[in-house]
């Protein structure tokens, strides 16, 4: 009588570890996403909030940091603009010494930054960078932040100015007719009291008339 092979050890670890590892494969991966504006116009000498979001796989805990960093236009260096770990920690030195503000608000999922008193040596790339433990993974926002002289008007700018404008024409407008036909009603009530006083005075008078002739009569 024949009897069954034995199941090989190796064999059977070799299958259990293959499943293993494709279960891992299918198994969502810790990370934190970050959303920036990827380009960021401004104007010379004013100041420009750089809005950075995230979202986490994980339950916003007090453990989060944030960094923003900066590169230079056509340079490879880069600055520290700013560290968040329970509270903002701004440079001490630098050029943007005194010049950032944390805008933002953990519990709202929000990195935001104020840059003040911007110069033409700030255009470059602005990055934001977000862990959350366990997600310490992830992706990395980037701002590239342009300087300008004066404000660029864009098509869709234009467009809006010219519907902000029309709309402000027929508010106008309506404000007018509004104003026109209330008065135009107040002249023709005025004038209809004014009928009626003379009619109601010279109904008094004939009836005055009539009793004073009565007398005149007997």
């Amino acid at each position: 009588m024949d009897l069954p092979l034995p199941v090989h050890g190796p064999s059977w670890m070799g299958a259990v570890l293959f499943l293993g590892g494709q279960l891992l494969a299918l198994w969502p991966v810790a990370a934190v996403e970050v959303h920036t504006s990827r380009e960021v116009e401004a104007l010379n000498g004013t100041n420009v909030r750089l809005k950075c979001t995230f979202s986490s796989s994980s339950p916003v805990s007090q453990r989060v940091t944030v960094t923003w960093n900066f590169q230079p236009q056509g340079m490879n260096s880069h600055e520290s603009v700013l560290y968040y770990y329970e509270e903002p920690y701004p440079p001490t030195s630098g050029r943007f010494k005194e010049r950032v503000t944390w805008d933002g608000n953990i519990d709202r999922n929000d990195a935001s930054i104020v840059v003040w008193n911007l110069n033409p040596t700030d255009n470059g790339t602005f990055t934001c960078q977000v862990k959350n433990p366990p997600d310490v993974d992830g992706t990395i926002g980037e701002i590239q932040l342009r300087i300008v002289q004066q404000v660029h008007f864009s098509e869709i700018h234009i467009l809006a100015l010219v519907i902000g404008s029309a709309c402000a024409l027929m508010i106008i407008v309506v404000i007018m007719v509004v104003v026109w036909r209330h008065y135009r009603n107040r002249r023709q009530e005025k004038s209809t009291e004014m009928v009626e006083t003379e009619l109601t005075e010279k109904e008094k008078l004939k009836s005055t008339e009539e009793k004073v002739a009565v007398p005149l009569e007997d």
